[in-house]
């Protein structure tokens, strides 16, 4: 008996498609309740910054306006993006050059989160901390936030990436780098509209 649960798979699908397009739906799932952590959080900033309190003196006379580097750091992960796009077609395709594009989305993740703390020192050094006003404290919240997630999601990128260089994904197997890039994308979509939020909310 215990010879047959350790040979035997487990699952409740009876073929690798139901399995892959399970945990696609899996993911989407995982991905709409990001969503609304996101969304809950954007919208509380819309509303400190329109406040009565707030909207006279926001962003406060005293504040630096947002660090430079999150123009590159937004790059950066714009780029890992269509690497990580061009490495799932190459997987698709049945092509040798997964594993290269997985290693360039991984190491622009990892430059992003470097110009990330870049920004954060930035402000810092300008006088932006979170006792100061809520200005800085919603910045130094809405970037960690999402760099929190970043992180999050380079755990399983170094391990997809790994594999990609293997060899291990192809037509037929597509399952871990599809997910791997669902949640990738939802980061860069997320930054995108967290950046512009951002943007709008220091104009004075």
């Amino acid at each position: 008996m215990r010879e047959f649960f350790r040979t035997r798979r487990v699952t409740p699908f009876t073929d690798s498609t139901a399995r892959f397009a399970a945990g696609r739906f899996g993911m989407w799932l995982f991905l709409l309740t990001l969503t609304v952590i996101f969304v809950s959080t954007l919208f509380a900033y819309v509303i400190v910054r329109l406040s009565p309190v707030n909207a006279a003196q926001w962003p406060p006379p005293d504040m630096p306006p947002l660090p430079s580097s999150l123009v590159y750091s937004t790059l950066a992960l714009v780029l890992s993006s269509i690497t990580m796009q061009v490495a799932t077609v190459a997987a698709q395709r049945g092509e040798s050059t997964v594993g290269a594009w997985m290693a360039a989305t991984l190491a622009l993740g990892f430059v992003f989160l470097a110009l990330q703390g870049l920004a954060w020192m930035h402000a810092a050094a300008a006088n932006m901390n979170f006792v100061k006003h809520l200005y800085a404290w919603t910045f130094y919240v809405l970037t960690i936030l999402h760099a929190l997630h970043v992180v999050g999601g380079l755990i399983p990128m170094i391990v997809t990436t790994r594999n990609a260089l293997r060899g291990a994904y192809g037509p037929q197997r597509l399952s871990g780098i599809t997910l791997c890039a669902m949640y990738w994308h939802f980061l860069d979509a997320v930054w995108l509209v967290l950046y512009a939020t951002l943007l709008w909310g220091s104009r004075r």
